[in-house]
């Protein structure tokens, strides 16, 4: 795993990346870089898939080069670590399934969501230390 942050518009990275943020169960995607997403990705189906049965926490759900990762059940709570690190996991699973290897972010579960981003930083290179993904980290 090669693990960079860089300052950066994470939309302006080469399409050969996928891209990774956290969203709640209730697929709302309504505050911070999730509306940016939900236009570009036209996020809409997780919303779909959401009003038929919630999203699981701790899990991604992949639509197109977006991965969306599911760290709290509604978008007014608050993630934790333990479902960040069960979301990046199940990330980790699918790049490992799929043959990825170009991952990038924002400092995921930082900004609205309040956790920091020291902690946040050292369980993504804990989950991908025995993979072959590279992972930027893109802030603005």
């Amino acid at each position: 795993m090669d693990f960079k942050e860089i300052k950066k518009d994470l939309f302006t990275l080469p399409e050969d990346y996928y891209l990774a943020h956290c969203i709640s169960s209730d697929a709302k995607m309504s505050a911070g870089i999730a509306v940016e997403f939900r236009k570009r990705f036209k996020l809409k189906s997780l919303q779909d898939i959401a009003n038929q049965k919630p999203l699981e926490i701790g899990k991604c759900y992949r639509v197109g080069r977006a991965f969306n990762l599911v760290t709290k059940s509604k978008y007014w709570h608050k993630p934790t670590y333990e479902t960040i690190t069960q979301a990046l996991i199940s990330v980790k699973n699918n790049c490992l399934e799929e043959e990825i290897t170009k991952l990038a972010m924002p400092q995921i579960g930082c900004g609205l969501d309040k956790l920091q981003w020291g902690k946040v930083r050292e369980i993504i290179k804990e989950v991908f230390s025995d993979t072959q993904v590279d992972i930027v980290v893109c802030t603005l």
